[in-house]
This record gives structure tokens, sequence and C-alpha cells, in this order.
């Protein structure tokens, strides 16, 4: 059987005004693109945004990391960055790493998540995209969904996911992986992606080798050696069939925790669940937002999408963030609103401290 691959390529090539929102001139450059590829690189297609980056949805049938795919992605972002440079809108081009396309777009900007899968008799596929903060804000989700029983009622009362999930976590700083079974390794797990800067959940299967879902884990600061903005990942997950529920997968979001990025990536901020009509970033450039569409996977069609978090019962997780956007807020230039000082590192506090270097002085002993 030919299998389907979905790919989830994102970059913010330019927003308007500041780091608020992509504009529709360039979702329209990138959907017309898309489309005139259909039928022959790729089968379907999506576009749309969250905040300032442009998401890029497509199914095809070549597996993950292929050169075709990747350069129809690359040479989209680029035009698109060409009409937002004529446009003066605020960081053209800005996730655009190199000059030139050299076969993948891993290490050149983009964030991507793309996963490879026979289709099933019915496959809900849920697209998760994020503005304002970086990889790790997916590992407490992917947790709830796939290893804690009390999120996901079907690791109790469904005999098919009783066996539980492989988790495939990479160490960015190290550039490492390790898998991780549960339940029988949750607490192992939990030493690690507890620290989302460093350790990052980039892929969770059923034991069975069934994929479950898949991360983008670019840290654009890491390669490019210098702060150009946050990373603003991409997830997809798939549903039902022996996996959570749509339900169970997009129930954790209920619960307002608090990433890393915000305001110059140097800030922690509650991670806000939006329809895409409130995917515009303009509180203190936040707070940090996701949005997700929901489609049914078919003879690799998009059906959908459905504005997954477009819905009332998402209303009061909202008002809790915008109330811990408040006391966070109120901390100022201070810890805990301000990242710690190792993460700091990657931002542009040391431009700071290069000026300063000259005057410290030695304590006496």
């Amino acid at each position: 059987m030919v299998k389907t691959t979905v790919s989830v390529i994102k970059a913010d090539v330019g927003s308007y005004p500041g780091h608020s929102r992509t504009h529709p001139k360039l979702l329209e450059v990138a959907a017309r693109m898309l489309k005139e590829a259909e039928g022959s690189t790729i089968i379907d297609s999506y576009v749309t945004h969250c905040g300032d980056d442009l998401e890029l949805i497509m199914t095809h049938t070549k597996g993950e990391d292929n050169e075709e795919i990747h350069e129809l992605a690359w040479n989209i972002f680029m035009e698109c960055a060409n009409v937002a440079k004529e446009m003066k809108l605020y960081g053209a081009g800005q996730d655009l790493l190199a000059d030139a396309f050299s076969g993948n777009v891993k290490g050149m900007g983009p964030g991507v998540a793309e996963m490879e899968f026979e289709e099933r008799g019915s496959d809900p596929v849920l697209v998760f995209m994020a503005d304002k903060t970086e990889p790790g804000a997916w590992n407490y989700y992917l947790y709830k969904m796939f290893a804690d029983p009390f999120s996901t009622s079907g690791l109790v009362i469904d005999p098919s996911m009783h066996q539980g999930f492989v988790f495939e976590v990479h160490d960015v700083m190290e550039k490492r992986k390790i898998l991780f079974n549960t339940p029988e390794e949750s607490y192992s797990l939990l030493a690690y992606i507890g620290a989302p800067s460093r350790y990052v959940i980039k892929y969770v299967w059923k034991k069975d080798g069934t994929i479950a879902a898949s991360t983008s884990t670019q840290r654009l600061n890491l390669m490019a050696g210098r702060y150009v903005g946050k990373d603003d990942p991409v997830m997809i997950v798939r549903a039902q069939g022996g996996l959570p529920a749509v339900g169970e997968v997009i129930d954790p979001f209920r619960t307002p925790i608090l990433v890393a990025g915000w305001m110059r990536g140097s800030h922690h901020g509650p991670f806000m669940p939006v329809g895409v009509p409130d995917a515009n970033c303009t509180q203190f450039d936040g707070p940090p937002r996701v949005i997700c569409l929901g489609f049914q996977v078919s003879d690799r069609k998009l059906i959908g999408p459905v504005d997954m978090f477009d819905d009332p019962a998402f209303n009061r997780v909202r008002d809790r963030c915008c109330e811990l956007a408040d006391v966070l807020r109120a901390h100022g230039p201070f810890e805990p609103h301000r990242l710690s000082l190792e993460e700091m590192e990657y931002t542009t506090l040391p431009g700071v401290e290069k000026q300063f270097k000259d005057r410290w002085e030695d304590l006496p002993e």
C-alpha cells in the first residue's frame, strides 16, 4: 500500500504591524503556489497563519524529508519574503537562514513536522501551530495525551491502548535522541521533558510502530548562532482507532501552562488556545498562541478543516490566560516573567553584557 505523508512546514517571512500577523497577500501567494503544485509534487494542501508565521499543510506520497517537498516550501517562502520586502513588512525573510536551497529545509530556518502512515478506515489528523514560543511547549500536552490516564481515559478503558506508547525525545543542545516506553518509564520521561528548553518530544508511536504524533524541533537561535526570533513550533497528531480520541487530544489545552517566548523571545507567558481569527499576537506581542485545525485524511485529501479551538468551551482557559498574563507582566524585567539567565544567553541580552564586561571588578577575598 502506498503510504500517505502529511507535511507541515512553517516560517516567519514577514508580518504586520511588527510581529502581529501574516499579511493576507502572503497567504494568497502561498495558496496559489501550492495549488499549482497539486497533481504533480503534492496531492492536496491548505494554507493558514498563526500570528506572524506562514503555515503550509501538504499531503503527498513522497515520505518525510523529501527534497521536492522541501524545495517547494522553500520556494514559496522565498517568493513570499520578496513580496514582504516590497511591502516593507517587518522581519521580511527572517526565518530564512540561507540564500539558496540545499536539499532540505531543516537547518535552514523553517520549522518542519512530517508524518508518513498507512491510511486507516477513518483517519482524523489534528495540526497544531504555535506562535511566540519554543518546540518544548508541546511536551506537556503530548504527555497528557499519550501517557496520563487522568487526561486520556482511553489509556484505561480502551484495550488497544493498554500497552502504552513510545516517546522519542531529542536533546536539542547536544543533538542526540533517546526512546522512552510508557507507562513503565513515565517517571524517567518526565525527568527530561520537564526541561522543555533542552529536551523536546519529536515523535510518539504505538508500540506496534503506528505513528501517533510528530513535532518540529528546530531551534532558530542554535542554527543561526544568534537571536533571530522564537521557533514557533508545529505538531501533527493522529486520533481515534487505538489512539486518543479527538476530544482527548485537545482537552489538555484547557489548562493554561506557562511557556517560554512571548516578547523578544525572552519571557514566560500563558499558552493561549484560540481560533484562527484570534491568532494575532498583540498584547506585549502575545501572549503565546496555539491554533488547531482538524482534518479527515481520505485518499490523501484533506477533508476540512475544522477550527478546533473556535469553541466557547475554551473561553474559560482564555480568560485564565489573560489573568496569568497580568500577573506575569507585573513582574516587568524580573524573573520568573523574564527567562532564566541560562535561557537568556540565546536572546539579545549578551549584547548588553558585552557593553559592561570591562566595568566589573573582582570582590576582595
